[in-house]
Order: structure tokens, then sequence, then C-alpha cells
């Protein structure tokens, strides 16, 4: 427990537009340089195998919904904080982690209760909520072309299937041997020959359906890209298979395994322009003026690699924000407003509460504090001044979206200042700090088993010397 809340303090200092960056030594001997709670988990070695599979539940939020992993670190911590001074008293685990469900279940109630709908097709409001996103990262002095280029990329892989909607940003937005035994020298020359039959009969498979372009994930021999050439047929080949997956989807082509298998419908004719272009010192092959793209390609350029690292991992992060809403198109103030709502709720219904059980409800309200806390903090100002006024302001009418200006460190309102987080990940953020602080709550010993050497052995071993 002391182990991951030592890893929540590391942490902290990466959330808000303050945010400090961490410098890491990879197991490779390179340098990251991030804030990204996720990029910081995966550098991070701890021994202790509780923690250590803590840190692998919570990096599964980047999974889920593609954001908040600090954010459900500092929460898991303060959680395990507040449970200390119960475990201390001798209240029973079982009791604690009753009391933590149920705060749980009324935490994710009030906020489909204060959340607000969003108009997906209102561009403006899209790229504000990006903005919010990045603002924190590396990439904030490059936003306006960030969140652009985010909200393009997903609107382009978004496909709507029977009233399903279906947004892959991993695969759509992003990039066998054989033997033979030879008795006679005659045997060699035939191999070569049938070789030749074979490729000859591949061209001829692909040439009978006249297309222009063709990618493989394969290599082409120099024989095969003769034939080709000869019925003016380019070819491009070793295609990684996502860049393929992608291509297809943006032709509107389908990958065949088997060239004797290949039909008119395979060969995709969605695709405008193909053309090679030299870019610095490395030649690209572009596929453009498609029709109906469902997959896209975005191209970064950096001074370093680790700056390009760093864009990377923003800009994924700004792609899953418009996944997120686009899926659910739901927002909550920002700043730590959302936190401070949520404990105010928890507060007044730990009131109605009978038995120990709310008293461990009540520390789930104080911990969520702890986010609004850390903004203060990352901007250097009056954590206990702020802090009391915000809680203060929460207690009047109207107040959900008044939070941190993680800027100034002063209070502002969310709304007009438009920083505004998704419901998904704000509602899965709650549910993996939770569950990752019930799940080391649960944990009442660490048993290390050894296999013991054999004394006979041992005996054995001693006699021989």
């Amino acid at each position: 427990m002391i182990v991951f809340q030592t890893i929540a303090d590391v942490i902290r200092t990466c959330l808000g537009p303050r945010a400090m960056m961490k410098m890491l030594l990879d197991p490779t001997g390179g340098i990251v340089m991030t804030n990204d709670g996720n990029a910081i988990l995966r550098e991070i070695q701890v021994q202790h195998p509780a923690a250590k599979s803590m840190i692998e539940i919570s990096r599964t939020q980047d999974e889920e919904v593609g954001d908040g992993t600090t954010s459900v670190i500092i929460l898991a911590g303060e959680m395990l904080a507040v449970a200390e001074q119960f475990l201390e008293q001798q209240m029973h685990p079982t009791i604690i982690i009753s009391a933590y469900r149920q705060a749980l279940e009324d935490m994710l109630d009030t906020l489909k209760e204060i959340s607000t709908p969003v108009d997906t097709s209102d561009r403006s409001m899209m790229l504000k909520i990006v903005h919010s996103a990045i603002n924190t990262k590396a990439l904030s002095r490059w936003s306006e072309l960030a969140c652009g280029i985010a909200l393009d990329a997903v609107r382009t892989v978004e496909l709507e299937d029977n009233g399903r909607k279906e947004i892959d940003i991993k695969k759509y937005a992003k990039v066998e041997k054989t033997d033979i035994e030879i008795s006679k020298e005659e045997d060699f020359a035939r191999i070569l020959q049938m070789e030749e039959e074979y490729i000859q009969q591949i061209c001829e498979d692909i040439i009978r359906l006249k297309p222009d372009l063709v990618f493989t994930e394969k290599g082409i021999s120099d024989l095969a890209q003769h034939y080709l050439m000869k019925a003016n047929i380019s070819a491009i080949r070793r295609v990684r298979k996502t860049d393929n997956n992608r291509i297809a989807r943006a032709c509107g082509a389908r990958i065949v395994s088997r060239t004797d298998e290949l039909r008119e419908e395979d060969v995709g004719t969605g695709a405008g322009l193909f053309e090679v272009k030299k870019i610095g010192d490395e030649y690209f092959t572009f596929v453009t003026e498609c029709k109906d793209p469902k997959a896209c390609t975005i191209l970064l350029r950096g001074a370093s690699k680790e700056i390009l690292a760093e864009v990377e991992r923003n800009l994924q992060d700004a792609m899953q924000v418009c996944r997120n809403v686009l899926l659910d198109p739901f927002l909550l103030p920002g700043g730590g407003a959302v936190e401070m709502a949520v404990s105010k709720r928890l507060t007044e219904r730990s009131r109605a509460l009978t038995g120990i059980e709310q008293w461990p409800y009540r520390a789930v309200a104080q911990a969520l504090e702890v986010i609004p806390r850390t903004l203060i903090q990352n901007c250097g100002a009056s954590t206990i001044r702020v802090l009391t006024s915000l809680r203060a302001k929460h207690t009047q009418d109207n107040s959900v979206c008044w939070g941190v200006d993680g800027e100034t460190g002063c209070l502002s309102d969310m709304s007009s200042l438009g920083i505004w987080e998704p419901l998904a990940v704000k509602a899965q953020t709650y549910k993996t700090a939770v569950e990752t602080a019930i799940l080391l709550l649960r944990i009442d010993d660490i048993v290390s088993g050894h296999k013991k050497k054999d004394k006979e052995e041992q005996m054995g071993g001693q006699g021989a010397e």
C-alpha cells in the first residue's frame, strides 16, 4: 500500500497545465521525457508484486478510454491513504470495501446527473473539448493544428453500421519459409523454371483484373516487377499488415491471400491519386483524393525522436478524446469541478447512512478532493485558501461548473473557460481508481514460495568437497 502511495506521489506533479515532466531512463539506455501517466508507469520498475499488478490495472485505463491514467493513480493512492486510519482502528477491510463500492455507484449516478449533452456536429465545440485535453501536454503550443488533425482523423475512420458506431483508431488512424532437397544438378534448373512459371502465373492473375497499383505485405521478385511494369502496373512491397488494412479500407479494396481467388470486386476503385514524395531524407508513398476513405495516416516530423515520441503520445490522447465524445456525447466540467460536486453529493448522502460504513463512505468524498488540491499545488497557489474557497463555492446553487484554473490557481467557471472532460473518461477513471484501491485492500498478506533444496543433495555436495 505504501509503495502504491509512493508511486501516486511521483505521478502527482504530472496533472494540470502546469504539470512537470519526468525524465526516465528506459531499459535500452534511451531517455524518455514526458508527463504522460501511462508512459511513466510503463518505464517505472516496481519490485513489490501487489503494487506491480495494480499498476497494470491502472494502465488499462488508457486501453479502455485512452486517457486519465494520472488521475487514476492519484485517486487510487488517496483512497488507500484515507483507508489507512480505518485499518489502524481494526475496522475489517470487507466493511471498507463495501462502503467504497456503494460510494462508486453513487459517484457514477452523480456523474450522469451533472453531465451535459454535446452536439458532436459542432466543430468549434469539438475542437474546444480536444484543446482542453491536450492543453496540459507538450503539444499545446501547436494545439490548433493538432486538434484539427485529431478531429479530422477520427471523423475519417468513423463508421456507422445499422445504428452502431465503430471508431477503431488503433487499426485505421496511424502503421514463410520452405525447405527443398536437390539430388542432381538438373533439378536446380528445373526448380528455377518452376519458379518462373509460378511467378508468371501470379502476375497473369493480377494483370487479368487490370489494376493500376498493387500493395503486398511480402517481397516482389525482379521477375514479377518486370511482368507488372510491362502491364503498366506499379507495385509497392513489404507493406506492414496494419498499413495494408488501412489502405484497403481507404480505397474500398479487399485483401486477398491468393491471386487465383482474385475477383473484380476485390479491386479498390476509391483512390484518386498515387504518388511518391521525398520529405527530408526519406521517400513516402501517398494515396490521396479517395472517394470515401475510412482510414488515414498522420505524418509527424520533428527535431528529435524524443519530441516526436511525446507528440505522438499527445496526439493519441487527442484522438481518444474525440472518439469518446463521438461514442458517448456527454461532457463534464474539468479543473476539479466535477470532483468537488461529486464530493459534496457523497457527503450529503453519507448523513443518511447508519453504522460504521458511513465513515469510509465519507472518506471517499474526502479523497476526491485530491484532484483540485493537486491542481492548486502544481500551479503554486495557496492550497488551503483556494480549496476552502472552492468548497464554499460548491455549497451555492448552480455552482457545479466551478473549479480551479490550472494556469493561475484561481477559482473559475469551467464552462466559460471551455475546459471539459468526456463523461466516458471520468466514469472509467472512477471505476478503475476505486477497483484498484479495493483490490489492494483485499490483500492481507504476501506469501513468497521457494522450492527447498533436497537435504541429501546438500550433504552429498559437502562430502564431495
